[in-house]
C-alpha cells in the first residue's frame, strides 16, 4: 500500500508522456506514409525503419512493459500505422494498373513498356486478320492443273533434263486466308542400286500473305524428305511474278539458298522456275509449266 500512490503518479506521468509522443507519432506516420508513395523501393525500407525506431523510443520513454494501460494502446498504434502506410501504397498500385478506370488515359491506352493494352492488341489483331487483294490474288489460282516438269540433276551442263508429268489441285482454306496445293506425279529416280526406277511423287504446299510481315509466305513438304521448307517473297504486279527465297538443307551441313519464281502467264497458265546457289553461282535446276484443266 505504501508504493501505491507513487506508482499511480508514475503511471499517470507515463500516460501523459505516452499521449504526447503518440500525437507526434501520428503526425510522423502521416508524413512517412506520404513519402513512401514518392520514393524508390529501396528508400521505402529506410523510411519504415526510421518510423519503427521512433515507435520503439516511445515504448522506452513510457516504461511500457511495466504499465498495463500502455499495452492496451499498442494494438491501436499498430492499426494506425498499418492503415496510414497501406493507404498510399494501395493508391499507388491502383493508378499504375494498365486495367485502370477510363479516367486514366495513360493506363487505358498502353501497358508498362509501351505495349498496347489487351483491348488495343485485340483490335489490332482483328484488323490484321482481314483479307486483302493479296489473298484474293492467291485465291484466283484455285482449280485443277496439269503440269510438265523438267529438272536438271546431271552435273553435265550439256545433259538433257529429266522430264515428267503430273497434276496439281489448288484450293483456298481458312476463309481465303491461305491456299494449299496438292501435287501428284510420276518421276524416275535413282534407286539404292543406282538404277533408275519410276516412283510416285507427292507434295503439299501452303501459301498465304502475312499482313504482319507484309510478305507472301509459303511452306512445302513432300514424300522425298522429312523436312519442311519455309519461304518468303513478294509479288510484282507489273510482270505478274512471285519471287520467293528460302534456305534448304537436303543433307546435314549442306544448306542451299533457293530462289523460286512463279509467273502468272494468264488465267490458264503458270510458269515456275527453281534456282539453287551452287558454289556461289545461281543455277536453274527445275522448271514447271502449269496448264489449267478446264478453261477459266
Amino acid at each position: 500500500m505504501r508504493d501505491g500512490p507513487a506508482r499511480d503518479a508514475g503511471t499517470n506521468f507515463n500516460c501523459w508522456i505516452f499521449s504526447f509522443h503518440l500525437q507526434d507519432l501520428t503526425v510522423a506516420a502521416a508524413v512517412y506514409s506520404r513519402k513512401l508513395s514518392e520514393c524508390q523501393p529501396d528508400n521505402k525500407k529506410l523510411l519504415l525503419r526510421m518510423f519503427l525506431l521512433r515507435f520503439s523510443n516511445l515504448l522506452l520513454a513510457t516504461d511500457y512493459w511495466q504499465n498495463p494501460p500502455m499495452k492496451i494502446l499498442t494494438p491501436l498504434i499498430t492499426i494506425l500505422f498499418a492503415a496510414l502506410i497501406a493507404t498510399p501504397s494501395f493508391a499507388q498500385t491502383t493508378s499504375a494498373s494498365p486495367a485502370g478506370t477510363s479516367s486514366s488515359g495513360v493506363a487505358q491506352s498502353a501497358a508498362p513498356g509501351g505495349q498496347p493494352n489487351q483491348q488495343e492488341m485485340m483490335k489490332q489483331m482483328m484488323e490484321l486478320s482481314k483479307l486483302n487483294e493479296n489473298h484474293k490474288l492467291l485465291s484466283s489460282l484455285d482449280g485443277n492443273w496439269n503440269y510438265t516438269i523438267k529438272f536438271w540433276m546431271n552435273p553435265d551442263p550439256n545433259a538433257k533434263p529429266e522430264e515428267s508429268k503430273g497434276t496439281a489441285v489448288r484450293k483456298s482454306i481458312m476463309d481465303g486466308r491461305f491456299s494449299i496445293m496438292d501435287v501428284t506425279g510420276k518421276m524416275e529416280m535413282p534407286g539404292p542400286d543406282g538404277k533408275k526406277k519410276e516412283m510416285t511423287f507427292k507434295g503439299h504446299g501452303i501459301e498465304g500473305y502475312d499482313n504482319v510481315k507484309k510478305k507472301f509466305v509459303g511452306s512445302w513438304i513432300d514424300n522425298m524428305g522429312t523436312g519442311i521448307m519455309f519461304s518468303e517473297g513478294d509479288y510484282d504486279p507489273t510482270t505478274k511474278t512471285f519471287t520467293y527465297t528460302s534456305e534448304f538443307e537436303a543433307i546435314p551441313g549442306m544448306k542451299q539458298q533457293i530462289r523460286e519464281v512463279m509467273k502468272i502467264v494468264d488465267n490458264n497458265h503458270m510458269a515456275f522456275e527453281w534456282y539453287e546457289n551452287q558454289g556461289g553461282q545461281e543455277k536453274k535446276t527445275m522448271e514447271i509449266n502449269y496448264t489449267r484443266a478446264g478453261k477459266k
